[in-house]
């Protein structure tokens, strides 16, 4: 009864309590934005302040209220000293820049080996980039303290923490949090100053340009509040007009969507939003965000996560971020472990010398191209499961390479070993690499192990003269019977 009663009360909560998310880059005043934040639907109506009637009093006792329950910006830094100092052997706490005040940027990295670079994918979480928007910083502070207590105990938590570089950002915006407002201490919505260029950004927008010259990061998402979906690139189109409009990895984008999506305790059951996902054009375009600066300048893949419908829920009523928490852990769990779970992995190497080389990694038909490392010349590409697909490595001085995969539920590891090339004015890029998926026998043969065109071909005539012998009845049936000499295809592959 008592538990019934408790998701009652929530429930009754949130028909109460409703709010806006991205709101458009006009510059609003505090009292407006807390109208807007408390009084606003998810369909980002922007409200006349008149709708309202709320004197300064009142407006500044229900800040205050809202306030409760919430780490100011120094208990948010003393929580973060205590976790690096408690799970020292798997965290490293360090700073990426300052706000415009002078906060400190602070920044969680999680791994096995903290502060050592390794042949693995990196992740980032950023929260409170909007300083109206404080669960993210709470969600993201209990996230890595349920990593510190549940390494080596956990599977999901040691599997994460083994093979991923998480990195951990909970306030980009400690300025807006503490003044009350969306933008920083500017006033400039700072989810709309990525540029083209770094002229004349805002300190904190720079802090993360800056951070991802430093770490190459394979993935990450923004947490914000105001409506309850999965956000995916792009943000904007070039026509300015609301529509759906897909960037090259789309099928990749809306398979990461959909994991963080169905692994919420009712994000995927959205009526507004199908699965819980959307295109962030669809549901309205914004320039200058962050998640497409990701993707089109730091090979990046992020999401932006909208994780709550009330902006700035009171922390102080009904249990709210606890709950909050456990309707976001596993999405957040998983996100970060698809990383290692799915995609193709691998690094790239010359074969003259065995020196690491940082090719450029592409897939025919998508058109877009990470790197490898610099150190390491490991390569990530995220795609989506279930999919055929041939990977191309590609670098200057070197004859190109590929590989034919099919992609199941796990993730595959190909390892490139490139020529040099004798004539360096020769075509880097692959004309037809062999890759013939729509052949049953090709796609068998490719499964999990990427051969060259050459292989395919004599594998193709040896099966065609092999059926040619039964046609002919010089192979007895009993044949079949006979147990296989064959070893199992490994799930690493060497091109």
């Amino acid at each position: 009864m008592i538990l019934s009663l408790f998701f009652l009360s929530l429930n009754l909560s949130a028909l109460f309590q409703s709010s806006i998310a991205r709101v458009s880059a006009i510059d609003h005043s505090n009292h407006s934005d807390y109208v807007n934040s408390i009084y606003g639907r998810s369909r980002r109506r922007l409200y006349n302040q008149n709708e309202f009637k709320i004197s300064e009093e009142e407006y500044i006792e229900k800040l205050e209220k809202l306030a409760q329950g919430y780490m100011s910006n120094s208990d948010l830094e003393k929580a973060m000293m205590e976790i690096n100092s408690r799970c020292s052997n798997i965290s490293r706490l360090y700073s990426i820049g300052k706000s415009v005040l002078g906060v400190p940027l602070w920044a969680l990295e999680i791994s096995d080996v903290p502060g050592t670079v390794e042949a693995e994918p990196a992740f980032k979480f950023i929260g409170n980039v909007h300083g109206d928007e404080p669960v993210g910083r709470e969600l993201l502070l209990l996230l890595a303290n349920w990593l510190c207590n549940n390494y080596m105990k956990d599977p999901l938590a040691t599997l994460i923490v083994n093979g991923v570089h998480l990195h951990i950002l909970p306030s980009m915006n400690p300025d807006g949090f503490s003044l009350r407002r969306r933008g920083n201490a500017n006033k400039i919505d700072l989810n709309r100053d990525f540029p083209d260029q770094m002229d004349s950004r805002q300190p904190e927008t720079k802090a993360i340009m800056d951070w991802l010259e430093d770490i190459h990061f394979t993935a990450s998402a923004s947490l914000h509040g105001g409506a309850l979906v999965a956000n995916y690139p792009w943000d904007g189109t070039e026509d300015k007009k609301k529509k759906y409009y897909e960037c090259p990895d789309d099928e990749a984008f809306r398979f990461l969507a959909s994991v963080y999506s169905r692994s919420h305790y009712n994000m995927s059951l959205s009526k507004e939003f199908p699965g819980g996902v959307t295109n962030g054009a669809l549901w309205y375009p914004i320039y200058g965000g962050m998640q497409d600066w990701n993707y089109i300048h730091s090979g990046c893949f992020e999401l932006t996560l909208e994780i709550s419908d009330n902006k700035w829920p009171n922390a102080s009523e009904n249990f709210q971020l606890p709950t909050l928490w456990e309707y976001n852990r596993m999405s957040m769990l998983n996100l970060v472990a698809s990383l290692v779970k799915t995609g193709v992995h691998g690094r790239v190497s010359s074969s003259d010398n065995g020196k690491p080389l940082p090719a450029s990694m592409t897939i025919r038909g998508i058109n877009y191209t990470i790197t490898a490392s610099k150190k390491f010349a490991d390569y990530h590409r995220l795609v989506a499961p279930g999919g055929k697909y041939e990977v191309i490595a590609t670098m200057p001085g070197y004859r190109s390479k590929s590989a034919c995969v099919v992609l199941g539920e796990g993730a595959i590891n190909v390892d490139f070993v490139l020529d040099p090339d004798p004539d360096p004015e020769g075509s880097q890029h692959l004309v037809d690499s062999g890759c013939y998926f729509e052949n049953k026998f090709g796609v068998q043969v490719m499964d999990y192990l990427p051969v060259p065109r050459l292989e395919i071909s004599v594998i193709f005539i040896l099966m065609l003269g092999f059926l040619c012998f039964l046609l002919k009845g010089r192979i007895r049936p009993n044949q079949f019977n006979q147990k296989p000499t064959t070893t199992p295809v490994s799930k690493r592959a060497v091109v």
